[in-house]
């Protein structure tokens, strides 16, 4: 046995494509250490002895933080300016103004007290009662010199104290003071400095601590049922803290290779599992979609893990046992999904409430789009899943504290992003088909429709060949039902297999409607070459119109290396006994590699001959399908496909009851005698 044989350097070669995706998904690990046990204030503690793995500081609460910067705004100055373009304004318009009177020197008590208490400030009242409440008592004030003084509040006005004080200092009644409407020359000309008092209160809030505690290394915390207490929940949040915000694996080599192992680890198994169960899976191709498959769903929980732990379970994990299942089978969807949520469960909190939510929900996605056919059952699977994680999220909470009253409602909100982002799994697929040449079920329907552009002009060029199509594939997809094959793969592929014949219709017997045969006057090798062009016919117009790679291998395919036995037997009868070249008689392959490619062969060589038989009954028809098929396996046309005799025997049995009831004889109506 050869160990560098181009299988196993093959195999070598996918192996180290694997060591480098362990590589790059240990790299996207959040790589910190998470606290991964649950608890309540007022609760039992429901874990075992807990010490101190290491010193760590108490953190205060918020509530605690917030009661202390709030205490600290009564020692809080704040920065106002006073803006002297509003006294200025002020004085133009009373000097202006004649509804004054000048006896006594009213108008200039007015203008003299206007200064005064303008350049103490007038502040706005609502202002000066928060600043009240808040037991400020000085301010710092400062006006077009930029110095800043310090002023009692009490010595600000408001426009209220301010007139009050200038209707004391006029020397006229009261009534005379209502009558001159002094309030028309008050307003606030006082305005808040934000930078600079905020600046003022940050370097007051700074020295405040944020702890309030030391927890030595070793130092006992709680044991099993005790109750939660207010200092012991401040200690556990504090330790938790620690392990989110500072202790980081890369501290700790053994951590960090323990990780990579595991990575490794399942992504062998993965590997293993198709070199062992689907090892007609190996291709630089799906290897390459299974890599950026794992890689796009644990980037993405990595990359919503390091903004917020709590946010991993709007990942839609299921995603990748939905598109997997979508190109491949159920059984490597769930493998993958699994070796996926094992491996994210490494850096998520409460690893085991995340694997039991996640693993379910792939099984629901594998189970209900077994075959995605129409947009409603995708929106299906995502309720099913939806209800899934509700469901397993509540009995969980049962388990862990025998009650519902510690239910998160957030977590449901989330579970409902989740199955909503399951939609893009429609998004993805056309993607994926794009890029790596897939076919899905649900693109396959799309092809299959009769209703289409291509399908419709194929059956206004070629009516006879259309309809010949249709019945190979009714008769191929019961073949395919029969063996286990794709049966929507088959009925797409049979219906475009002729699909080249709409270049030239009138040359084949079907679309002729008892014309001439147009191929009686050609020479019997051009008359041959004409209808092996139908092949690359078909091939050139299933590229224009963008047909995928699997239906047209249906198309070179079905008649494999066949010959043309009317023009060659007629030349062999017509040579005298001279040599015929087979070859140009010959269609020029290749042969069919797939189930399906053989079904729609065989069923498409059937139907064709059928119309030839003068009588159909059991043992025409019987003939008809042994000798055609036993031909085909004897020029080795099958050699290339996964189908065993066993297979062949089936799809025979199967052709044969089809058209007997397509050709089934029918009684004839008796005349009604006059």
């Amino acid at each position: 046995m050869k160990i560098f044989s181009k299988k196993n350097i093959k195999l070598i070669g996918y192996a180290i494509l694997f060591v480098g995706t362990a590589f790059v998904i240990f790299q996207m690990f959040p790589h910190k250490a998470q606290f991964d046990m649950q608890y309540e204030l007022g609760k039992p503690w429901n874990h075992a002895l807990l010490t101190a793995p290491f010193d760590f500081p108490i953190y205060k609460s918020d509530a605690e933080l917030t009661a202390e910067k709030d205490s600290l705004k009564r020692f809080y100055t704040p920065y106002y300016v006073i803006l002297s373009d509003k006294l200025q304004n002020q004085l133009e318009k009373l000097i202006d103004d004649n509804t004054i009177p000048t006896e006594n020197n009213t108008k200039y008590y007015v203008e003299k007290n206007l200064i005064s208490v303008y350049n103490k400030g007038i502040i706005d009242a609502k202002v000066f009662e928060e600043l009240t409440s808040s037991q400020i008592k000085e301010i710092f004030l400062s006006d077009s010199t930029k110095i800043w003084r310090k002023t009692l509040l009490k010595n600000l006005y408001t426009i209220r104290s301010a007139y009050d004080y200038i209707s004391k200092h006029l020397p006229i009644s009261e009534e005379e003071v209502k009558v001159l409407n002094i309030e028309r020359y008050l307003i606030d000309n006082l305005v808040f400095d934000k930078t600079k008092s905020e600046s003022a209160l940050h370097d007051l809030q700074k020295n405040i601590s944020i702890t309030s505690g030391m927890v030595q290394e070793g130092e006992r915390i709680i044991d099993r049922g005790e109750i939660v207490k207010y200092q012991q929940f401040k200690i556990l949040n504090s330790l938790k803290k620690e392990y989110q915000d500072h202790v980081l694996v890369k501290n700790n080599n053994w951590v960090m290779i323990g990780e990579f192992l595991l990575i490794a680890g399942f992504l062998f198994l993965f590997l293993l599992y198709i070199y062992l169960f689907r090892p007609e899976f190996i291709s630089l191709k799906n290897v390459l979609f299974f890599i950026l498959m794992i890689n796009l769903i644990i980037g993405s929980a990595s990359l919503i893990t390091k903004y917020s732990v709590e946010y991993v379970n709007i990942v839609p994990f299921a995603l990748i046992a939905i598109v997997v299942r979508i190109f491949f089978d159920s059984r490597t969807a769930l493998f993958m999904h699994i070796i996926t949520v094992l491996t994210v469960s490494l850096f998520v909190q409460s690893s085991y409430l995340f694997v039991l939510l996640h693993i379910p929900a792939g099984m629901v996605a594998v189970s209900s789009l077994k075959q995605l056919t129409h947009r409603s059952q995708l929106v299906m699977g995502a309720i099913f899943i939806f209800i899934n994680y509700s469901l397993v999220y509540l009995c969980f909470m049962l388990i862990d504290s025998g009650s519902l009253k510690n239910i998160e409602l957030q977590q449901f909100k989330y579970f409902a992003l989740n199955a909503t982002l399951l939609l893009s799994a429609y998004i993805l697929i056309w993607i994926f088909e794009k890029i790596f040449g897939y076919l899905s079920d649900v693109t396959l329907v799309e092809l299959s429709n009769i209703n289409n552009k291509l399908l419709m002009e194929y059956s206004q060029k070629a009516p006879g060949s259309f309809q010949h199509a249709m019945q190979v594939s009714t008769l191929a997809t019961a073949a395919a039902s029969t063996i286990n094959a794709n049966t929507l793969l088959t009925r797409t592929g049979a219906l475009y297999h002729d699909i080249g014949k709409m270049k030239n219709p009138f040359i084949f017997t079907e679309n002729q409607n008892g014309c001439i045969n147009p191929l009686n006057e050609k020479p019997l090798e051009e008359a041959a070459k004409m209808i092996i062009a139908h092949v690359y016919d078909g091939i050139k117009i299933a590229e224009n119109n963008g047909l995928p790679q699997k239906i047209i291998s249906f198309i070179k395919t079905h008649h494999a290396k066949s010959v043309t036995r009317y023009f060659y037997n007629t030349a062999i009868n017509s040579a005298d006994g001279a040599d015929v070249d087979i070859a140009k008689f010959s269609y020029h392959g290749p042969l069919p590699s797939t189930k399906e490619e053989a079904i729609v062969m065989m069923s498409d060589s059937v139907e064709a001959a059928s119309h030839s038989l003068k009588e159909y009954n059991d043992e025409t028809i019987e003939n008809l399908v042994e000798n055609i098929i036993n031909t085909q396996i004897a020029e080795h046309s099958f050699q290339n496909a996964p189908i065993t005799f066993r297979d062949v025997e089936k799809v025979k049995s199967v052709l044969k009851t089809k058209l007997l009831n397509i050709y089934h004889t029918r009684i004839s109506y008796p005349e009604v005698k006059k």
